[in-house]
């Protein structure tokens, strides 16, 4: 049996049954590698002649934590949260193929600015009565209820101290600055002084939330486009933001978190940046707490390494078929979305183009998902829909900038999630 093989029968044992009085709904999350890929890579700078994203080139800092990372020093990562709740709890993990790693002590915190905490809200995180805990590989751990009320559309600090080596981090990259001591112990810190900064999150994969019985959670499961990439760091616009900004604002749906689960470079049918959707499915939808929804939108990795792995829009539709059967028999519900345009970018070929407009076809058309976001018809250029509008365009031709993203999340109809359960 091949490897990926056993973390997917693992894993699909593992999703968290909601039992007893208490209801957990997943606030905030981001996907940990699944198995032990290379250390992540900052993002690129942007093409020649592209307006640069800031915070987004190459950072010595990270490229130094991805080779060796860290020993005798506190992280502080900042999470923002969709829904709020009365008490939280963390969920960490590592990968299959990795090391273990002890987490010696954690905080959590509202966030004041920067790395500066709220300290009236600083409080420890147990992990069976105790200050900490070592993360085996392939594990997840989920912290002890800590009494700590979290407003929606807040910023949170979890702080991790790391007294041993830990060697090359499970890490994800992120769109929030996070701040990291030169060394010692400073997890209750009301902030951390001259510190290293990244964009990135190290073992910490969700932050749920107590929280009322109907409340639910709606998983972005997609790629760069759903993780943000060229979005403005620290400002929460990309797309899933957006769209839990919306929900949170209407009555009728103010009852939904919502969960990023982009990776960029993912693909559908093939283990690529991270194990491929259908792969990682269980773990990172299955699994997530209070999940009732899946927003998807993948594929255009496939569709753009054609080339060297070819695929079809028919394997590309069987795919997706596969996910939303799994998620029925869980009793979800599926929203699928069309693949904005990408003319221009360095992978793009006339017959992937003609994938694209079939699988966006079948999206529109096909009658397997319970919702549809045409999030092409919201980017394309009326000029030239092939292309994406001029003024979502950072200048890659592929993912989105701001107002981009901004089109994308408000193009979601709402009203989809607020019809009868």
């Amino acid at each position: 049996m091949k490897p990926i093989l056993i973390c997917f029968l693992i894993l699909s044992s593992c999703a968290y049954a909601q039992t007893g009085s208490e209801h957990w709904v997943a606030s905030w999350t981001t996907p940990q590698p699944m198995i032990r890929n290379p250390p992540p890579a900052p993002r690129p700078p942007a093409a020649p002649g592209a307006p640069a994203t800031p915070g987004r080139g190459p950072n010595p800092v990270q490229q130094a934590i991805n080779s060796r990372g860290f020993k005798d020093q506190t992280v502080r990562m900042i999470v923002h949260t969709s829904i709020g709740g009365s008490k939280v709890r963390l969920k960490f993990s590592s990968p299959f193929g990795g090391t273990a790693v002890t987490l010696g002590e954690v905080h959590v915190a509202l966030r004041s600015k920067d790395s500066e905490i709220v300290s009236s809200s600083d409080h420890a995180v147990k992990f069976n009565g105790k200050p900490g805990c070592t993360i085996g590989p392939g594990m997840v751990i989920l912290s002890d209820p800590v009494d700590l009320a979290v407003p929606k559309l807040a910023d949170v600090a979890v702080s991790v101290y790391l007294a041993d080596e830990t060697g090359p981090p499970s890490a994800h990259n992120g769109l929030h600055t996070t701040y990291i001591s030169k060394a010692g112990n400073l997890t209750g810190a009301a902030a951390i002084a001259d510190p290293l900064t990244t964009q990135a999150y190290y073992w910490l994969e969700d932050l749920d939330v107590l929280a009322p019985r109907t409340d639910g959670l709606i998983v972005a499961l997609g790629d760069s486009i759903t993780e943000g990439f060229r979005s403005t760091p620290d400002t929460n616009r990309t797309w899933p933001d957006i769209l839990s900004e919306r929900l949170a604002a209407n009555k009728a749906t103010a009852r939904f978190a919502v969960a990023n689960m982009g990776i960029g470079g993912n693909r559908v049918l093939r283990d690529g940046t991270g194990a491929s959707a259908v792969a990682r499915f269980d773990r990172d939808v299955l699994s997530q707490s209070g999940v009732e929804w899946v927003v998807m939108l993948e594929s255009i990795n496939d569709i753009g390494h054609g080339n060297t792995e070819p695929v079809s829009a028919d394997d590309l539709i069987g795919g997706f078929k596969q996910i939303v059967e799994r998620a029925h028999t869980h009793g979800l519900k599926v929203m699928g979305c069309t693949l904005p345009p990408f003319d221009g970018a360095n992978y793009a070929t006339a017959e992937g183009e003609a994938i694209r407009e079939a699988l966006n076809n079948w999206i529109r058309t096909g009658g397997a998902f319970d919702g549809v976001a045409d999030f092409e018809a919201a980017t394309r250029d009326a000029s030239n829909p092939k292309r994406l509008r001029a003024e979502f365009d950072p200048g890659d031709h592929l993912h989105l900038n701001d107002a981009g993203y901004k089109a994308m999340g408000d193009a979601i109809d709402l009203s989809v999630f607020s019809k009868k359960r």
